[in-house]
């Protein structure tokens, strides 16, 4: 992977983590029910749960770009169009409501790793979105496991860090949430909009 598509995918993964999502919105309330080190399990089984998405969208890529070398132009432009859809329909999402039911007794570590771990496998929309967003980045001509791994793990790591500041703080940005309502989907949004029109023209 070369370094100048490597810091571009940074910049994109950075981006992404700020969207908001089933993941985020768990280690939100988790943040605020039991503090950022306990959220850490939540995180941890929501990291695991990416990486594991991550590597079935690539082998299904790999599997594509086998059968055909022109497969890859294809999936960046279709992937270009799903990602302007999902900045539209982020656009157009209500308002974020996290209303944490602090009735419920304290979870134990385990069980906020098996709730981050499922939230992240149970989303399918999360596989057809990698499955648009990494062969942005896909250089057919070098290694795609090298590629799997640098991709997965920058990817990881910044929705792992991104993740325990947003538990670190979380009883603060909550009813900031609250308040720019859909200022922030729609800020989210286009996001992906402009990442849909730009990325696949990129190369």
């Amino acid at each position: 992977m070369a370094l100048h598509t490597w810091l571009l995918y940074l910049v994109a993964a950075l981006g992404l983590s700020l969207t908001p999502g089933p993941n985020s919105l768990l280690v939100l309330t988790h943040g605020v029910l039991h503090g950022p080190r306990k959220t850490l399990f939540t995180i941890s089984g929501g990291a695991l749960g990416f990486a594991a998405l991550i590597a079935l969208s690539m082998l299904g890529i790999g599997a594509l770009l086998k059968a055909s070398a022109a497969a890859l132009t294809w999936l960046k432009l279709l992937g270009g169009a799903y990602l302007v859809w999902l900045g539209i329909q982020l656009w157009r999402a209500p308002e974020i409501q996290l209303q944490p039911d602090t009735s419920r007794p304290a979870a134990q570590g385990r069980e906020m790793f098996r709730q981050g771990l499922l939230t992240a496998l149970s989303n399918p929309k999360a596989l057809l979105f990698y499955g648009a967003f990494l062969p942005q980045f896909i250089d057919p001509a070098r290694d795609l496991v090298v590629q799997f791994i640098a991709m997965a793990g920058t990817f990881v790591l910044v929705e792992f860090a991104f993740e325990y500041l947003l538990a670190s703080l979380a009883q603060r940005i909550s009813p900031l949430l609250a308040r720019l309502g859909k200022t922030f989907n729609r800020g989210c949004g286009g996001l992906f909009i402009a990442m849909g029109l730009a990325l696949p023209m990129s190369y």
